[in-house]
C-alpha cells in the first residue's frame, strides 16, 4: 500500500534518514525548541526536505495539519506511516521541489513552510535546472500572506572546514553529484541574509547553528558572551574529537574574542515575519547568571603569566569544592565551574561534556572512590592536561610533563601531590596540528637559548681556567691534591689489612 503522493523525480532506491554515506538529516534538540517557538497550534505546516522522524512526528503533534515534501520514495512511506492521525489532512509528497506545483498541497498558503536541512536536498538527479534563488522563490510562493519561514542553511566556509584535515574535506561523499543548486548557494552570512532580503523576506530572527544542520544541540542569536561561547565550544570538541588542524574548543573560544562566532558558526537558522523569539534554543542550554569559566579565567591568567592570579583564585576554587555535596563535586573540574569574581557555581548539573571523576587508583594499585585531596588532584590534573593539549601560553617550559605541573597548583593549595596521587608521568601533545607546530616551535627557541648559555658557560669557565690567578692558585695547591690522593690510598690499603695486622 503506498501512502505518499508520488509527484516526479522521486529517488527510489535512496533514503536520506537512513543514509549510507551522505549526511543524516536535520535533528537535534535545538530544532525542536525552534519548532516550540515559532509553530502554533492552528498553522498549517509545509515540511520540505530531510528531517528526523522525532522531529517530524514532533511538528505533526504540535499544529493543525502538516504536509512532507522528500524526495526519498522509502522515506516518504515510512514518515506517511507515523502522521497518520484520525481526522487530520496530512500528507506526503514523495518528489522533487520542482515538481510541486500549486496543484498539490495547500493551494491557500501555509502558514509555516520549514526547510531546517537547508535546500539542497529538495532535488534530484532529474531536476535539470533549479538554482538555489528559484528553489527559494518556490518555497516562498508556498506562504500565505503572513506566513512564517524557518530555513536552515550550511555554511560552506564555517568551522569544520577550518577544523578539518584537508584530505578529510576532500572525500565527496554520495549525495555530492554535481547540481546548480548547490553552486549557487550563498557562501557567508551575509550573502545569505542579501539574498533574503533581495527575495522580499523580512527576517525576523538569525541562530547560529552548533554543531551542526543534522545534529542542532544549541542555536545562539549572540556568541558574544563568555558562557554562550563556552556552550558553542564544548559542542564543537565533542563533535570534532578526533584529529584536527587546530584544537576545535580553543578555536572556538578564539574566534568569539574576534567576534567572529556567528559568521564561522558551521550551519544558521534563519526565521522570517516572527515575533517573541528566544535568543538561545534549547532555552536552557546556557546557564543564567554572569562569570566566566574558571578554566577560561586560570588560562587567561597564565597567558600573561599572572601567577599571583593563579595563586589566589585555586586556594578557593579548592576551598569551594571541598564544600560540594559528592555528586556534584565530581564532575566540578575547572572547565565546568563558572567563576564570577567571587564565588563558584557549576555551568552544567549533568556533567554534559566533562567526565566524572568515579575512581581513582590507591597507593595499592586498586581503585579508590574519588574524594578529599585525590579528587581536588584529578581535577587539576585534568586542567592541566586540557591547557597543555589546547597549547596555549603557559609560564613553564613547553613540553612539560603533566604531574609535575599538577603538583604545583595543588601546593598553592596547601595539598602534597605523593605518588599515588599524581597523573601519570607522560608527555601531553597539542591536539590541533597548528597547536603542535608551535609547541615544536617554542621547544626550538627554548633549546636554542639553552644551548646559548651553555656555549657561554663553557666561554667563561675556559676564560677562568686560562686567567694567572687560576693557574697560579692550581699550582699551588696541585702537590696537595697528589699528596692527599696518596693519602686516602694508603688509608684504604690498611682498612683492607686484617686487625691483627693493622696496628704492626
Amino acid at each position: 500500500m503506498i501512502r505518499s503522493i508520488l509527484i516526479g523525480a522521486e529517488m527510489l532506491n535512496w533514503s536520506d534518514l537512513h543514509p549510507v554515506d551522505a549526511r543524516p538529516s536535520a535533528a537535534g534538540p535545538a530544532a525542536a525548541a525552534l519548532f516550540a517557538a515559532a509553530l502554533q497550534p492552528s498553522d498549517s505546516v509545509l515540511l520540505a526536505g530531510p528531517h528526523s522522524l522525532d522531529l517530524i512526528a514532533d511538528v505533526a503533534a504540535r499544529v493543525a495539519s502538516v504536509d512532507v515534501l522528500v524526495r526519498s520514495a522509502p522515506d516518504a512511506e515510512e514518515i506517511a506511516a507515523i502522521i497518520e492521525r484520525p481526522l487530520a489532512d496530512n500528507k506526503v509528497f514523495c518528489g522533487a521541489l520542482d515538481r510541486f506545483t500549486p496543484a498539490y498541497g495547500n493551494s491557500s498558503g501555509y502558514d509555516a513552510v520549514v526547510a531546517l536541512d537547508g535546500l539542497g536536498r529538495l532535488v534530484s538527479p532529474d531536476t535539470s535546472k533549479l538554482s538555489w534563488a528559484d528553489a527559494l522563490a518556490a518555497l516562498q510562493d508556498r506562504l500565505a500572506s503572513s506566513g512564517r519561514l524557518l530555513l536552515g542553511a550550511d555554511n560552506q566556509f564555517g568551522f569544520e572546514r577550518l577544523l578539518q584535515p584537508a584530505i578529510t574535506a576532500a572525500l565527496p561523499r554520495d549525495e555530492d553529484w554535481g547540481r546548480d543548486l548547490t553552486d549557487a548557494a550563498p557562501v557567508g552570512l551575509k550573502p545569505l541574509r542579501a539574498a533574503l532580503d533581495e527575495a522580499g523576506l523580512d527576517i525576523a530572527e538569525t541562530y547560529a547553528v552548533f554543531p551542526s544542520l543534522d545534529d542542532a544541540e544549541v542555536a545562539l542569536t549572540d556568541v558574544s558572551g563568555p558562557l554562550p561561547a563556552a556552550v558553542a565550544a564544548r559542542t564543537m570538541a565533542d563533535r570534532y574529537a578526533g584529529p584536527a588542524l587546530m584544537d576545535p574548543y580553543r578555536f572556538v573560544q578564539d574566534t568569539v574574542r574576534a567576534g567572529l562566532s556567528v559568521e564561522l558558526a558551521p550551519a544558521w537558522y534563519v526565521v522570517t515575519a516572527a515575533d517573541d523569539l528566544p535568543g538561545v534554543l534549547p532555552a536552557d542550554a546556557v546557564p543564567g547568571g554572569s562569570g566566566v569559566l574558571l578554566e577560561e579565567y586560570l588560562i587567561a591568567a597564565l597567558r600573561v603569566d599572572d601567577q599571583a592570579a593563579v595563586r589566589r583564585v585555586v586556594p578557593d576554587y579548592v576551598k569551594w569544592l571541598r564544600a560540594q555535596h559528592q555528586d556534584s563535586a565530581k564532575i566540578a573540574a575547572p572547565d565546568n565551574v563558572i567563576f564570577d569574581g567571587m564565588s563558584f557555581r557549576l555551568f552544567s548539573e549533568s556533567g554534559i561534556g566533562v567526565l566524572p571523576v568515579d575512581e581513582l587508583e590507591g597507593e595499592d594499585g586498586e581503585p579508590v572512590p574519588a574524594r578529599g585531596d585525590a579528587l581536588v588532584v584529578a581535577h587539576l590534573a585534568r586542567f592541566v592536561r586540557r591547557s597543555m593539549e589546547a597549547g596555549s601560553r603557559q609560564p613553564w617550559s613547553a613540553g612539560g610533563y603533566p604531574d609535575g605541573l599538577t603538583a604545583r597548583l595543588a601546593s598553592m593549595a596547601g595539598i602534597t601531590v605523593t605518588k599515588w596521587l599524581s597523573p601519570p608521568n607522560e608527555i601531553v601533545r597539542p591536539l590541533g596540528s597548528a597547536e603542535q607546530l608551535e609547541t615544536v616551535a617554542r621547544l626550538s627557541e627554548e633549546l636554542a637559548f639553552t644551548s646559548a648559555r651553555a656555549y657561554l658557560f663553557h666561554g667563561q669557565i675556559v676564560g677562568i681556567r686560562q686567567s694567572k690567578p687560576y693557574r697560579v692558585g692550581h699550582t699551588v695547591t696541585g702537590p696537595l691534591r697528589v699528596i692527599r690522593r696518596h693519602a686516602k690510598r694508603t688509608v684504604r690499603r690498611v682498612q683492607r689489612l686484617p686487625r691483627k695486622l693493622r696496628g704492626r
